[in-house]
């Protein structure tokens, strides 16, 4: 599943890719936070595949020194979220300074006959653990999500 139609590796979007029992996430940016964003738009593919409506705004906040740390809370907190509110996010904005990442993210309240969530993800892993600048001059971000 991705987040286009087929494209070429070094192409800014989000791919899912299989690992035992879980999923992994890689997101592709032109920088670190549109990847981390591309990331959060494969974490919402893991649960559903309906479009999600941003209806509502919701505010997070991560720090870490460590820039792959960093990716794992940010995607801990999108599934915290998703988990206390009851919604899934289908937008998402990334501002990373100094170790200090503040997101938004723009959602809706989950509608089970639209959204036919496929599962509740856990958490994000430090299984396939990376972030890093691609010889394409993208960014990469991607980890494993316990589902």
């Amino acid at each position: 599943m991705s987040g286009k139609p087929p494209a070429p590796a070094a192409e800014v979007g989000w791919e899912l890719f299989p690992h035992d029992a879980d999923t992994g996430v890689l997101g592709r940016g032109r920088t670190i936070e549109e990847a981390f964003e591309q990331a959060a738009l494969a974490l919402t593919a893991v649960v559903t595949s309906a479009r999600v409506e941003a209806v509502s705004r919701v505010l997070v906040e991560c720090e870490r020194k460590s820039v792959e740390l960093l990716l794992v809370d940010w995607l801990d907190a999108v599934i915290y979220e998703m988990s206390v509110r009851k919604m899934l996010f289908g937008r998402y904005s990334v501002m990373i300074e100094d170790g200090h990442l503040a997101g938004t993210l723009w959602g809706e309240p989950v509608d089970v006959e639209r959204h036919a969530p496929a599962c509740e993800p856990k958490g994000a892993t430090l299984t396939a653990l990376a972030v890093r600048q691609e010889p394409t001059g993208l960014w990469s971000a991607r980890c494993v999500i316990d589902v």
